[in-house]
């Protein structure tokens, strides 16, 4: 059993990535989507993305509740591949609408901390390969509004604990690898 996090920037290649070695693996793909469509671009990706993904994988949505589908679908003849973290966490952050301050600190939904939680352990207690797709939100400027901050502060908090956790990790840059743990 092997855990794998890949990093990267926006469109820098990690998703094709993570198909590829998750493809290499030899066992059966179980693929954990984790976007929701709140508007009509992102309903467009989703599509794009069903449409490209390999026929004999297994998909699964799961926008909320990604530890429990870990825990539920992990087995040693299989790989799941998560793509991605940053929009779950977006999810599970931003659920209720809401009115968020230009300043001050913001307070996360309850559901945050235990779904957090229950990732992580689900990570620890995988019976099967799991690649998981997170964005690297924090090598560009700070933000200049506290909802902006706050998102950038808990993904790479995140990122932080994914990276302690699994056995490797990698950055993805223009398309190439580069190797951080493991």
């Amino acid at each position: 059993m092997t855990t794998t996090l890949i990093l990267g920037g926006a469109r820098s290649g990690k998703s094709r990535h993570a198909e590829t070695l998750a493809q290499a693996s030899g066992k059966h793909v179980i693929y954990i989507a984790t976007a929701q469509a709140a508007d009509g671009e992102m309903a467009e990706r989703i599509a794009l993305h069903r449409a490209q993904r390999n026929a004999l994988w297994t998909t699964v949505e799961e926008t909320h509740a990604l530890g429990a589908a870990i825990e539920t679908r992990s087995a040693p003849e299989c790989v799941i591949l998560v793509d991605c973290v940053t929009l779950w966490l977006s999810n599970l952050l931003f659920d209720k609408a809401a009115n968020y301050p230009e300043v001050g600190p913001i307070t996360p939904p309850e559901r945050f901390h235990c779904e957090r939680e229950s990732l992580l352990v689900a990570l620890q207690k995988a019976r099967g390969d799991v690649i998981l797709v997170s964005n690297e939100v924090g090598s560009g400027i700070v933000p200049s509004g506290a909802v902006s901050r706050w998102f950038v502060d808990e993904a790479g908090r995140l990122n932080q604990d994914l990276a302690r956790i699994c056995d490797r990790a990698l950055l993805i840059v223009a398309g190439l690898p580069l190797a951080l743990k493991g």
